[in-house]
């Protein structure tokens, strides 16, 4: 029994039912599309740190610092961790990484960001900082704004989403056991990242020494940094796209049964 003293519940009308329903219009629309959407989302993201040494190479200097600047907050951008576009090499790690590639050392003494800087593993801070300045030259080309494993994850979040929206269509995607996401997707790139970093904090640290008894001193090669991020960024879609595709679902159902009951969804947006 209602008490005479409850307040009445006034129905929405005008601006205000105008405003929920456009609201609940864009969630449904959103809902429906969520995967282009975060495709598209991701496409971008990805997409501009790769377009930086383009614009830099073009002489489009200031566009391209631009995204640098913008990207800098998210991504270290160490030269000697990036790829390069339009250089004599497509990267240029340390030479402790024992790659066929020429070290960023032979590159230092002629570059300005590195007057100065110490070759030696144990100075990796001060080199740090100044390979997270350099953003390339003529000769060593330009580097992406994201660092060479951050291009691997986002890079394959993208592949994935696109994978998982043509295989949707015909199978049931089971979303990746969590225990299965820990080890495989995150062992790698943590093992990968962590061993690499402690090994240099035992190297640079005197009171960090012990260590290198566990930590051999390393640096992550660019093709091993791509790779690990590239089954991360695969297997966090795996984990989470069949989940986010379910709520999805239901979102939608809900929606247009609302929209439809009272009057908003024309018959075309429900086929």
């Amino acid at each position: 029994m209602t008490s005479p003293y409850s307040p009445q519940k006034k129905p929405v009308t005008g601006r205000q039912r105008s405003l929920v329903v456009g609201i609940d219009k864009l969630i449904y629309h959103f809902s429906r599309h969520w995967l282009a959407v975060f495709n598209i989302a991701i496409a971008i993201y990805v997409g501009l740190p790769m377009l930086a040494p383009v614009l830099m190479e073009t002489g489009l200097t200031g566009a391209g610092r631009v995204i640098y600047t913008v990207y800098s907050p998210m991504c270290h951008q160490m030269a000697s961790r990036s790829f390069f576009l339009f250089g004599d090499q497509i990267a240029y790690p340390r030479a402790i990484a024992g790659t066929d590639l020429t070290p960023i050392e032979a590159y230092m003494p002629d570059v300005p960001e590195f007057a100065g800087i110490s070759t030696d593993p144990a100075q990796w801070m001060t080199f740090l900082l100044a390979a997270r300045r350099f953003v390339g030259n003529e000769q060593m080309g330009y580097k992406m704004a994201l660092c060479e494993r951050d291009i691997g994850i986002y890079l394959f979040v993208l592949l994935g989403g696109l994978l998982y929206g043509l295989l949707r269509k015909r199978y049931k995607i089971k979303p990746l056991p969590l225990w299965a996401f820990l080890i495989f997707g995150m062992g790698p790139i943590a093992l990968d990242g962590f061993s690499q970093l402690f090994s240099q904090y035992g190297t640079a640290s005197p009171a960090l020494g012990f260590l290198n008894n566990i930590f051999p001193l390393r640096e992550s090669t660019p093709w091993l940094r791509l790779l690990t991020g590239a089954i991360f960024g695969f297997s966090l879609v795996w984990l989470a796209y069949p989940h986010v595709e379910e709520g999805m679902q239901s979102t939608a159902v809900d929606l247009e049964e609302k929209l439809t009951r009272i009057g908003e969804l024309k018959p075309a947006e429900e086929s």
